[in-house]
């Protein structure tokens, strides 16, 4: 009985021991035996700590978006060739710079001919028409002609007239200048010119291939109107307003900002409660930035005074945001404090109200916070 007794009095102990250990270890890790630092003076000597009271800045809250930059429809232009023909020549490749009147290729077909031909030689007939209905005009007046003889050179006349606007409509669409055509300028090729100053988005043609008037053998971009266009979530839609400024960066290098301004705000939501805000680069880096490009967007929706200290100020413990205040000369309170918004290495604090109007650490808080987890492990 005594043997049984003896073994459970041991375990009592043994449990009770390790209750022990396990409460001085959580106390080790997890708190701090006193919110109270108080430094020697050699200590504070050595520490490099500088307090001041805390500031009041007037902070804007940013509002951070996503997106993308987007060429409107009416600055996207894509190429066909009115009357197809075969791709002759061509140097575009996607990005090149073009101007307005370049030639982005040389086409080729025998229906060019056949249709300069046909403007030569309905020209020839139209002053055969007039030559005739001029004199059957006289004629008539002079009561030697008939008057259906007459009609009919007056009716000759009209048709060649409508027959040679017709095929100089054309001409002019594919870029022959009906003009400057004679016998001695007819050619099996055209230039097909750029309509646009701008940059070659697209190339969907090859030499020697045939394109139908409905194929589009190339899209240009006009960058003189790209948009940056971000979506803001409904619960943020109300934040923005016409006229608002934005300041944008890519992922790649968010230390290179570019200004934009809010010119319009999409009017429907998407499957994802979310809405297009359109955005327009005070100044656009053709060199850097491409359309399609992924962006991010930074608005400041409102500005209110705010309590601020140095980013240095803040420390963090066990998940919570902490400062110093200074209780007297080498004597530090540790106070919980809520963190916003981080602007210039600032950082907006909402301090306890009993706190208010102390002087707080500024420079190397975590002095502090290593002395005390030190004297919480002794």
């Amino acid at each position: 009985m005594k043997y049984y007794l003896l073994i459970i009095l041991t375990s009592v102990l043994f449990a009770c021991n390790n209750q022990e250990q396990k409460t001085a270890a959580e106390d080790s890790t997890g708190k701090l035996e006193s919110d109270i630092v108080e430094l020697t003076a050699e200590q504070l000597k050595n520490a490099g700590i500088r307090t001041g009271k805390p500031e009041i800045k007037s902070i804007a809250e940013i509002l951070k978006l996503s997106g993308a930059i987007d060429v409107p429809p009416q600055n996207l232009v894509s190429i066909s060739f009115p009357l197809g023909g075969f791709l002759k020549y061509s140097k575009l490749i996607p990005g090149m710079h073009i101007n307005k009147g370049e030639v982005l290729a040389i086409m080729e077909d025998e229906q060019f001919i056949t249709l300069q031909q046909e403007y030569l030689l309905t020209k020839s007939k139209l002053e055969l028409a007039e030559h005739e209905f001029n004199r059957q005009k006289e004629l008539n007046e002079q009561k030697a002609g008939s008057d259906k003889v007459f009609q009919q050179a007056k009716n000759e006349l009209q048709v060649q007239k409508i027959l040679l606007k017709a095929i100089r409509e054309k001409l002019l669409l594919i870029g022959i200048v009906p003009d400057l055509l004679n016998e001695n300028s007819i050619s099996r090729t055209v230039n097909l010119k750029s309509p646009i100053n701008g940059y070659v988005a697209k190339v969907n043609v090859n030499t020697g291939k045939y394109v139908a008037p409905t194929d589009v053998l190339f899209e240009l971009v006009n960058p003189e109107d790209i948009h940056l266009v971000l979506t803001v979530f409904e619960k943020d839609i109300a934040k923005i307003g016409i006229g608002q400024q934005v300041t944008a960066y890519t992922n790649d290098n968010v230390n290179r900002k570019y200004q934009a301004e809010v010119i319009f705000i999409g009017k429907t939501l998407d499957e994802n409660r979310s809405a297009e805000v359109h955005c327009h680069f005070e100044q656009f880096d053709h060199s850097n930035l491409l359309p399609g490009m992924f962006m991010n967007g930074e608005v400041s929706i409102k500005s209110s005074e705010s309590v601020v200290v140095p980013e240095d100020a803040i420390v963090r413990w066990q998940n919570r945001n902490y400062i110093f205040t200074v209780e007297k000369e080498g004597v530090y309170k540790m106070v919980e404090v809520e963190p916003g918004l981080l602007q210039q290495k600032m950082q907006q604090i909402t301090l306890p109200n009993d706190q208010s109007g102390k002087e707080v650490v500024l420079e190397n808080a975590y002095v502090l916070l290593m002395k005390m987890k030190n004297s919480a492990e002794e």
